[in-house]
């Protein structure tokens, strides 16, 4: 059964929190109350018994089109990218899980080849490594994935040495995944469609590059109106799976997970358009692809063997989806 949970202005990308109670939500907006050039984020708490979401506070992230976000395993802090400001921002939450005070604010500064498009930084995504040291932000018009060094407690972020790792002029880094080792991680590239794989030195916070693959089937090449969108690692860090949006599949890699190369798998087709992002279920057993130009989310089972995907013949309608995140509830309680 899908029900409306809560309305609050452009919502996009969510992070729940790990106590489970609560939600942080990006209002995509490029004004906030009466502030120009300023999106917001708004928590709410979770009613355990109906699903439905309640209002805590919300704040202003002081860059237009916050597009993603993370709450680090503390719980302490919320990190939020500003796609059109390019810049990121961090939250305290407080034990109640409103948003405190402003924790961090970083500009980015700089642009790369492709004008208009890369003529300013666009901060597309912020993640935390899983020493959890380390805040990582991917800059599509920076070609740059960048890398902060991140204090849980205070919610601080400061420039690591070096700031991070270039990518192809041109790629356009959009989302960011770490390995469950803790040793590689992979930017999906929105503008070239390819993936680009890194090992991860959790100790000096540093990156090197590992190679760059074609996010298509090989021997095809980009055609108007691609991009690609969603990167995770599966459950297990045997697979990555990246979303193609245009070409509308999904597609799947093995992962040598001695050296963190890829080996292409397949593209599926997510039975939808324009797959702007996609959950894996908790057991990694399922894909869900949300198609936000067709209004559907469709199930695909994840083969844990060989990583290829199929249609469960599942379909979910809801109205534009663009971010899915799934919480485990106990029945029993």
């Amino acid at each position: 059964k899908v029900s409306l949970a809560a309305e609050t202005p452009e919502p996009s990308f969510l992070a729940i929190h790990p106590d489970g109670k609560h939600v942080v939500a990006v209002n995509e907006t490029s004004e906030w109350e009466g502030l120009e050039n300023s999106g917001g984020i708004s928590a709410f708490e979770i009613d355990s018994k109906t699903g439905e979401l309640i209002l805590m506070n919300q704040q202003p992230t002081r860059g237009a089109h916050p597009c993603h976000l993370v709450i680090d395993s503390s719980g302490k802090t919320v990190l939020v990218a500003n796609y059109t400001g390019g810049s990121v921002i961090g939250y305290s939450i407080l034990d109640d899980g409103c948003l405190g005070e402003a924790s961090a604010f970083v500009q980015h500064k700089g642009s790369s080849v492709l004008k208009p498009r890369q003529a300013s930084p666009h901060a597309h995504s912020i993640n935390i490594d899983p020493t959890g040291q380390f805040a990582v932000a991917a800059d599509l018009g920076m070609d740059q994935v960048l890398v902060y060094k991140f204090d849980a407690a205070k919610g601080t972020l400061v420039a690591n040495k070096p700031t991070g790792k270039k990518v192809a002029a041109g790629a356009g880094p959009r989302h960011f995944s770490f390995h469950p080792n803790g040793r590689f991680g992979y930017v999906i590239n929105e503008i070239n469609l390819t993936v680009t794989a890194f090992a991860w030195n959790g100790k000096s916070g540093t990156f090197k590059e590992i190679q760059t693959i074609s996010t298509l089937p090989p021997g095809e090449k980009p055609g108007k109106g691609m991009s690609t969108a969603e990167v995770r690692v599966g459950k297990r860090g045997r697979f990555l799976f990246g979303s193609n949006r245009g070409h509308d599949t999904i597609v799947s890699y093995k992962i040598d997970r001695k050296t963190g190369k890829l080996t292409y798998v397949g593209n599926y087709s997510t039975g939808g358009k324009t797959p702007r992002n996609f959950g894996l279920d908790p057991s990694g057993r399922f894909l869900l692809s949300e198609n936000q130009d067709s209004g559907t989310i469709h199930v695909l089972k994840i083969n844990r063997k060989t990583g290829e995907l199929d249609d469960t013949g599942s379909v979910i309608k809801v109205p534009s989806p663009v971010c899915v995140r799934m919480l485990a509830i106990d029945p029993a309680k």
